[in-house]
């Protein structure tokens, strides 16, 4: 038989406390990763943050909530993303996921969202006829190197055995890109790189409507769920470290010394996103900068759904591209959340919302 146990953030910080925490084959969440839950501002204490599934006394799967909330009419719509879930293989079959999601539905009285969902678990969430899809986001991947030696062997792998070859191209071809972009000059126009936001910002940032405030993206940024390091947790099937793991702030000024743009950059192993992205003015000079940012970094990839960047970047000729194609964000909503929506509701998400700024 199948017992669930949901934790908030005062049993959460209990459970990985405690000498349960690591008796287990595998861990449902790192420590790191739930210190940053429990300190989440827009989790209330006694919300769920994950639910445990034991068959007696073996860890069987878990679910991860992420709580949230939209401000609707000045009153808080509270709801909860899906951010982890997982089965042992040792209990497949028994119907465990489902029993989980039935589990967040109850504690969350339907108001589940979902993106950045596996196939495997879209499949899932449409077998069970409860979530309907929203509009989703259009974005870009903008490739600024070649890595042929880990794209094409994922694509095909019947030709893994030809990697040295790829891996030889992607020396030769990077060489050339980096020599072109040796060139990229130093914007001329005032900028700053933070380690999180500022007093300044946040004032700027208010003047925007967004899901979260500059203190809840300070949350993350001062409390990561990924850390930087050379090995992953081997019992954790989830994101817990990365070689390079850094999240920067950055704030344009334009002739006047005005702050004119702040935007909250990602950079993780090569890959760049643009969580937050907050402007007054066109973004050229942003996109200039993060040209220049993307050189210096020796950045191989950025992911935007941030449409006004994505055309700045298209139409620049100077930009250090060397391709691009379109890319989606899928998110699925729980009918009965849909039902406590007003009529013709926009989400309005940035590229963060959700746990997508987390990892």
């Amino acid at each position: 038989m199948i017992e669930l146990k949901t934790l908030n953030k005062q049993s959460l910080q209990e459970y990985i406390s405690s000498g349960k925490y690591r008796s287990d084959v595998f861990i449902p969440i790192t420590k790191h990763r739930a210190e940053s839950q429990i300190k989440n501002p827009k989790a209330d204490e006694d919300q769920t943050l994950m639910i445990l599934a034991y068959e007696g006394e073996k860890l069987a799967g878990y679910l991860g909530c992420l709580p949230d909330f939209f401000l609707i009419n000045d009153k808080k719509l509270r709801y909860a993303w899906l951010s982890t879930l997982f089965i042992s293989d040792d209990f497949r079959g028994k119907r465990i996921a489902q029993q989980l999601l039935e589990k967040a539905f109850e504690v969350y009285n339907g108001n589940i969202v979902i993106t950045e969902f596996t196939p495997a678990a879209e499949s899932l969430y449409n077998k069970i006829k409860v979530f309907k899809y929203i509009p989703p986001k259009t974005g870009k991947r903008f490739y600024l190197k070649t890595d042929f030696q880990k794209i094409i062997p994922a694509k095909k792998p019947q030709l893994k055995g030809l990697k040295p070859i790829f891996k030889f191209s992607d020396l030769i071809f990077n060489s050339l890109i980096s020599l072109k972009n040796s060139f990229q000059e130093k914007p001329d126009f005032k900028f700053e790189i933070l380690n999180e936001i500022d007093d300044q910002s946040k004032v700027f940032i208010a003047q925007f409507p967004a899901n979260r405030t500059a203190d809840e993206m300070n949350w993350f940024v001062q409390n990561p769920c990924v850390l930087e390091g050379e090995t992953p947790d081997p019992s954790y099937l989830f994101s817990s470290y990365s070689k390079k793991f850094q999240y920067y702030w950055i704030k344009i000024y334009n002739a006047e010394n005005q702050l004119e743009t702040g935007a909250l950059i990602l950079l993780r192993d090569g890959t760049v996103k643009i969580p937050y992205l907050f402007s007054k003015n066109n973004l050229t000079n942003f996109t200039e900068f993060l040209a220049y940012f993307s050189v210096k970094n020796k950045v191989k990839l950025i992911v935007s759904y941030q449409n006004e960047l994505n055309n700045e970047i298209e139409n620049s000729r100077s930009f250090p591209k060397i391709h691009s194609r379109n890319a989606e964000r899928r998110y699925m909503f729980h009918e009965r959340l849909i039902s406590h929506l007003p009529a013709n509701f926009a989400p309005n998400f940035q590229d963060g919302d959700g746990d997508c700024a987390l990892t």
